[in-house]
């Protein structure tokens, strides 16, 4: 029997490949004989970096830039195993864990730290860059970034405006003239499966500012300030782009992507091509995968999701083993063998997050326990 672990991070927790190792020990415990592989996986947030890195025997070069805050914090990007790309992970340099819950408004929270990182991978030598844009605390649709890497955005008194999302509301002009020349030889691939535009019922800020720290009372005018923002960009540069998709992504740093001529792709594809994932799912009897919090936004192109897809085309079952499920869960069962909480009772976030790494390890092992008591009653029946 061959088994694929292939799950995502439990964001905030625990990484992909840390995910996978435990549950491959649970498994080997119960399942001595079984032939178990661990497939670290991200869509192009959290873990981005580290499983390109590990799927390519890449390196890491360390670097300081500014955090969402705009206080200096210790970074890294990637370089793949083919010493031409590099990958830069936005949750590494803007991630909302990086962020004291306290703290969490995108008013206050920037993108520029992500500009000085291009800016140094650029100058560095590398012209192509995988840019994972998942897991943000920003909604600045990019302004930080571009303005790291050259652009200005003015006020109405033709003042330069501060690198956080509040300077969407007093912006008046926008000049791209001093952008960095090196960005005209760069090839941008952006890895994100999400398909939203900018702005509107499905943009950037209605959908995903309010886990941001967005209020409900204030998602109208910041989406507004961020059209006015688009709006100003695109007489600029001629292009209409808040409306493609992907555009949303990230805060709509999506948008300031395709300004630099990004191609938009799915993380998940991008992690899969690099693993080889899907001939080696061909040759297996299931795959496990999971991830921090399961619910009915899974199906929206999430990890899981993408993995049972391709589990489905081959004809393997996928278990699905998360951090929790949550609203919606019950949706799943119709792509999944079974669904799985670490969860073991009434339990805080805090205490399911600082015991994670037993909590997993008891689950996965009471599935491989399931999995032992189904082949040995097989092979029982093919016996007799």
């Amino acid at each position: 029997m061959k088994i694929v672990i292939a799950p995502d991070s439990f964001k905030g927790s625990l990484t992909a490949l840390k995910v996978g190792t435990i549950i491959k020990e649970a498994f080997s415990k119960e399942l001595p004989d079984v032939d178990l592989e661990v497939i670290p996986m991200a869509d192009g947030g959290e873990g981005t970096l580290d499983t390109l890195i590990y799927a390519t025997d890449g390196t890491r070069k360390s670097l300081t830039a500014s955090g969402p805050l705009l206080d200096p914090v210790e970074t890294e990007y990637g370089v793949l195993g083919d010493n031409k790309t590099a990958v830069i992970e936005i949750a590494a340099i803007s991630g909302l864990p990086m962020v004291p819950p306290g703290k969490r408004n995108p008013i206050y929270t920037s993108t520029f730290g992500i500009g000085e990182v291009i800016k140094q991978a650029l100058e560095d030598g590398y012209r192509e860059l995988i840019v994972g844009l998942g897991g943000s605390s920003t909604n600045d649709g990019g302004l930080g970034m571009l303005q790291a890497l050259g652009a200005r955005f003015l006020d109405e008194q033709d003042e330069t405006l501060p690198s956080f999302g509040s300077s969407l509301f007093k912006l008046k002009r926008v000049d791209f003239t001093g952008l960095h020349p090196l960005l005209k030889e760069a090839k941008f691939t952006i890895a994100s499966d999400v398909n939203n535009p900018l702005t509107g019922p499905n943009g950037a800020t209605y959908v995903f500012g309010p886990q941001k720290g967005i209020a409900d009372s204030e998602l109208e005018a910041f989406d507004q300030a961020m059209g006015r923002y688009a709006n100003l960009v695109e007489n600029q540069i001629g292009l209409d782009l808040k409306e493609q998709e992907g555009a949303g992504a990230a805060g709509g740093l999506g948008f300031a992507f395709l300004i630099l001529n990004a191609r938009i792709e799915s993380g998940s594809k991008i992690v899969a091509d690099a693993t080889r994932l899907q001939e080696k799912i061909v040759n297996a009897d299931f795959v496990i995968t999971g991830e921090g919090q399961s619910d009915y936004q899974t199906l929206l192109g999430k990890v899981p999701s993408f993995i049972s897809s391709i589990a489905k085309e081959a004809g393997v079952k996928t278990i699905l083993l998360s951090g929790s499920l949550g609203k919606g869960y019950e949706a799943l069962y119709d792509h999944f063998l079974s669904c799985h909480s670490i969860a073991t009772g009434p339990m805080s976030l805090g205490e399911c997050m600082d015991n994670a790494e037993i909590l997993l390890y008891n689950q996965a092992r009471n599935i491989a326990l399931l999995i032992k008591g189904i082949s040995e009653e097989c092979n029982n029946q093919v016996s007799i």
